[in-house]
Order: C-alpha cells, then sequence, then structure tokens
C-alpha cells in the first residue's frame, strides 16, 4: 500500500467564482435537452431515449448546485464577517 501513498501534500483547493461555474453548466445542460427535445420520436424508435433524459436529469441537479453553492457562499462571507467583527485572523488567506 506504500507505493500508492503521495509523498507531498495536497495542494490547495481551487476557489473561484462557483456560482457562475454551476450556473453555466445547469444551462448547458438545458440547453442540451431543448436541443434534442424535436428528436424525441428518433431517440424512442432507436432505444436511445435515455439521452434526453439525461441532460433534463443534469439541469435538475444543476439547480440543486446552484441552491448549494449560493448558501455556501452566503455562510462563508457571515463566518468571515463574524471573524472580522471578533478581531480574529481569517483561518486562511483568501
Amino acid at each position: 500500500m506504500k507505493k500508492w501513498t503521495p509523498l507531498h501534500e495536497a495542494p490547495e483547493p481551487l476557489e473561484g467564482n462557483v456560482v457562475a461555474t454551476i450556473t453555466g453548466g445547469t444551462v448547458i445542460w438545458f440547453v442540451l435537452f431543448l436541443v434534442q427535445l424535436p428528436f424525441y420520436g428518433w431517440f424512442d424508435d432507436h432505444g436511445h431515449l435515455w439521452w434526453l433524459w439525461a441532460p433534463l436529469a443534469g439541469g435538475g441537479l444543476g439547480l440543486i448546485g446552484i441552491w448549494y453553492v449560493r448558501k455556501r457562499d452566503e455562510a462563508i462571507r457571515r463566518a468571515a464577517a463574524a471573524r472580522a467583527a471578533d478581531g480574529a485572523e481569517p483561518a486562511h488567506p483568501a
């Protein structure tokens, strides 16, 4: 098992505009669904109907993701404001 153990520390997580990233991905999923919708009959005839429903599921999960990352960002901002009000240093530099 030792040969699979990393010899270096894990890098810091990348932070960016997560809300915009998730929103963009969600829009892409819904566009893929709408683009494929006119071909419903072809998908049904060839047994590929899941190709139509997969992007719809991705868009639905993306809506949950948007809700989640917005709440996460709000919680991070509240925690940073509370630390600033207490005069404490931030846990990690942003």
